[in-house]
Parts: C-alpha cells; structure tokens; sequence
C-alpha cells in the first residue's frame, strides 16, 4: 500500500487546527489552537476576533503538525481543507492559505464539509464500520440524523428547525450565569443536580417527524428562571442544568431511534461537539444496547472541531479523485448533500 500523506486545516469556527493523516487512518500529528479563553469574556464566538487569530496561528499549527509527524512538505500527497459551513472570515482563512500550499506544492486541494468531518472522526478510529450507518450529528452549530449509504452518499433524515443544540446550550448556560462554551458548564453543573426535579417540556413536533428544535426548549428555562425571579425564589442551578440536559437528551435519543425503526439501519454513530457530553454517549449506549444496535462515536478530542476528521475525510474524497477547482471560496451556509 502506497503512503498516502495529508495535511489537513480546519478553520470554521474559533479553532485553527492542522493535522497529518496517513492513509485515512494513521493520526501522525493532530495540533489544535482553542480561543475559547479568548472568546469567554463576550459569551460566544466574536467572527473578527476569531478570523484574527487565525491568521496568527495558522503558520503556527501548520508547522507544528508538519515537525510532529516527521513531515515535510514535499512528501504530502494532498491538503484538505474545510471550505463550509462556518464563519466566512475564519473559512477564509484556511481556505487561502491551504490554496497557496497546495499550488506551491503542485498537489491536489480537496474541499471538505465540516459536517461532513464531525461524521468521519468515526470512520477515523473505528476502521470496522460498514454501510449502511445512522449518524446524529449534533454540535454548536448543527442537528443532524443522516443515513450513510456509501462513503460521499448522504440522506438527511431530520435537521433542527431553529436552534442547533449545542446553541441552546450556550444560551441556556448563559442565562443560568453558568459561563461560556455551555455544553461542559452544563454537564458538569448537572452532575451535581436531580434530571427529574424540574418538569420541563419536550419538543417532539409532529408525529413520525425526525426534524428537531430547541428553541422553545430553551425559552422553557428562560421562562422558569424569570418566575423564580419575580417571585424571588432561589434556583437550584444544578437541577435545572440537569433537568433541562435530560430533557435535551430525551429526545436526542427517542428521534436517533424512531429513525432506526423507519430505515432499518442497524449501526448508529455519534457525532459532533455534543457528542462530547457523557450523558448523551450513556444514554445512548443503553439504548442502543436494549434495541441490539452496534453503537460508535469518538474520543472527546476528536468530537470538538479539529483536523484529524477533515484529513480523514479528505483521504476518501483523494481515492475518489474528487478535487476541488482553484476558484474554491468558502460556502459559510453550505449544506450537508
């Protein structure tokens, strides 16, 4: 098997990352620069700050990814790059500097959809998967169930019709004065609090839909917390966190099965920044251990934004010979197709 060398660049949100993936599979250096210490003092993501940074640290981690893996640049096979969907600015800048080395180097630039990414952090570590696979993507910026049919083929099944749920997290965090990125500020406040204490309502739309939203989920929890405001009653903060984190959950895992049912797919994956949070992945190892479904997702480092999922890939697109055009521009709405 030939050595099959690329450098990836991930710049769609408030992480510059580059890595070096070998043959789809083979993690030779995975370097991410995080501005979440930057952005914690506004409650969220500023874009031109964010872009800022990543001109400052995009030579950095490029570099730093080429010493860890022992690489230099005249042996890379390809660069892939995140082109979609994110923040314009930030795209931009990763996607302008991975044209420039991929022309200097004469090598193939290839366009990657971030969420197209967050699916393949699975196919990164679990080299045993197989078609046809159900994912739930979930992250700051996306709600997805989608059906895998082959590698590039994709049926999206249910989408959030509002809120991605990781955004109601931040907002729901916010509101509880818990800090900045909310999906770990409420996790760790809900382990320290009753999922069953406070009654909050559950989203499940029309029957057999698999779309989502959150967002009257979340005015639930900004409509308890002013009650208790005006009537001058102390909030349990961990409770609330845990109540409305389970309520999230509920139907996280109650829609990823009802798609089970409608496609017949055995196979479940798990995907994106949410799929960091410890009582989802719990919940939905049960789950799908009682209803005899094989179940995957990431490690934690691989479920946030990062590199090592647009390298790998990346690598399916470079066996598929699909190569980006020089005129590539960065896609902040694309869609998942």
């Amino acid at each position: 098997m030939s050595r099959n060398l690329i450098l990836s660049i991930e710049t769609s949100c408030d992480e510059t990352a580059a890595a070096i993936v070998e043959n789809g599979h083979n993690l030779l250096a995975n370097i991410i620069s995080s501005q979440v210490e930057i952005h914690q003092k506004f409650g969220g993501v500023v874009p031109e700050i964010a872009s800022r940074h990543h001109l400052e640290n995009l030579p950095l981690v490029v570099e730093q990814a080429l010493q860890q893996a022992e690489t230099r640049f005249n042996e890379l096979s390809a660069i892939a790059v995140t082109y979609g969907p994110g923040l314009v600015g930030a795209l931009l800048v990763g996607l302008s500097g991975a044209k420039a080395m991929a022309a200097a180097q004469g090598i193939p630039l290839i366009a990657v959809n971030h969420i197209e990414g967050h699916i393949y952090a699975n196919f990164l570590v679990h080299r045993q998967l197989s078609f046809p696979l159900l994912c739930l993507l979930v992250s700051g910026g996306h709600t997805h169930l989608v059906v895998l049919e082959d590698h590039g083929k994709y049926r999206v099944l249910g989408r959030t019709r509002d809120d991605a749920v990781g955004e109601a997290f931040d907002k729901v965090a916010r509101a509880m004065g818990l800090g900045y990125p909310g999906g770990p500020r409420i996790q760790e406040s809900a382990e320290r609090g009753d999922p069953h204490r406070i009654d909050l309502p559950r989203a499940w739309l029309e029957p057999g839909t698999l779309d989502f939203s959150f967002s009257g989920m979340k005015s639930s929890v900004l409509n308890y917390l002013n009650r208790a405001s005006q009537k001058g009653m102390e909030v349990n903060k961990d409770d609330l966190a845990a109540s409305f984190q389970q309520a999230v959950i509920d139907i996280l895992v109650g829609k990823t099965l009802t798609a089970v049912k409608q496609t017949g797919v055995k196979t479940v994956l798990l995907a994106g920044g949410v799929a960091a949070n410890k009582r989802l992945r719990e919940s939905l190892t049960e789950a799908c251990s009682e209803q005899g479904l094989s179940f995957y997702y990431p490690p934690v480092e691989l479920c946030t934004d990062n590199a090592a999922m647009i390298g790998c890939a990346g690598y399916y697109k470079y066996q598929r010979g699909q190569f980006a055009p020089k005129d590539l521009n960065a896609v902040p709405g694309l869609a998942l197709s």
